[in-house]
């Protein structure tokens, strides 16, 4: 009876030490990070959240600025062209970058070193340097205009640039690596002998890819839709040098709320109808990748 006393008594000495030993590392680890957390805090939080404020509390406690975002015709136009142009990127990302990640994935040696390479040098060259060398291609008397008339093709010059095309070019063209790379990521995992055992049981390799293969690369390309939508709804630098003025986003006009009319309100209003679509698109995300589901 003693004995099992002691052997009880031990169990809860030995739970007790293991409680606080977890509890010592969790804390050891919250002081390891919260150099970075107050940092994230004073640099990035405070700033973002005292702009967004601004939106309901300039100068009082008002939605004047939500209801002019969302009362006007022509934000609601930019919103929306905003979102159709993140929605033809993402697409066209995913089209493109699909077989280049399933390429990569089965390469091997200096074959997949040399594809790697070729999908990492954007990130190497400034979005300026890229979005003036598509001037150059796109223009009236580019090099491609010039190609075509020189081969007969065509007449006149192809009216490319300064219009949605140009500016759907440039931003694929920059996102495509965030779309190949999540998807790489995941085919990487796929486990071979998957599709060696439905080749065994007489799948033919088309029925194999759409069955097996395909579903089991859908949360890359969820994760690089996702970045690649999201990313491209805040993109400002490509439209403004490739787009002509029907092709406006809306980071050009929270730009130009507070660089020209100074009006930081409506800009902080605008930035929280894209920051809300970012979260929306977010849960929806986790809600559809969830493994409990």
């Amino acid at each position: 009876m003693s004995e099992a006393v002691n052997i009880s008594t031990s169990q809860a000495a030995s739970e007790k030490q293991l409680a606080r030993l977890e509890r010592n590392e969790k804390l050891a680890l919250f002081a390891f990070v919260l150099p970075a957390l107050a940092l994230l805090f004073v640099f990035f939080l405070y700033p973002m959240v005292s702009f967004l404020a601004q939106s309901i509390f300039d100068p009082d406690f008002t939605q004047e600025h939500f209801r002019k975002a969302f009362g006007r015709p022509v934000y609601l136009k930019i919103l929306w062209r905003t979102l159709e142009i993140s929605a033809w990127t993402t697409l066209l990302c995913f089209v493109l970058g699909y077989p280049v990640a399933l390429v990569m994935a089965h390469a091997r040696g200096k074959t997949k070193m040399l594809i790697i390479a070729f999908v990492l040098i954007p990130f190497w060259t400034s979005v300026l340097v890229r979005m003036f060398a598509w001037m150059a291609l796109l223009g009236r008397d580019g090099v491609i205009n010039r190609a075509l008339i020189h081969m007969g093709l065509i007449n006149q010059p192809l009216e490319m640039l300064f219009t949605q095309f140009a500016v759907l070019v440039g931003m694929v063209h920059y996102m495509l690596p965030y779309m190949i790379l999540p998807i790489y990521a995941v085919m990487m995992g796929i486990p071979k002998n998957l599709m060696d055992a439905a080749a065994n049981l007489g799948a033919p390799p088309l029925k194999t890819f759409s069955r097996i293969y395909f579903p089991l690369s859908l949360p890359g390309i969820g994760a690089g839709g996702l970045l690649v939508f999201i990313i491209s709804m805040g993109f400002y630098v490509t439209p403004a040098i490739l787009g002509g003025a029907r092709d406006v986003m809306l980071a050009q006009i929270i730009e130009q709320q507070i660089s020209d009319t100074l009006n930081w309100g409506f800009a902080a209003a605008l930035s929280a109808i894209l920051l809300s679509v970012t979260i929306v698109l977010f849960i929806f995300y986790d809600r559809l990748m969830s493994p409990e589901k």
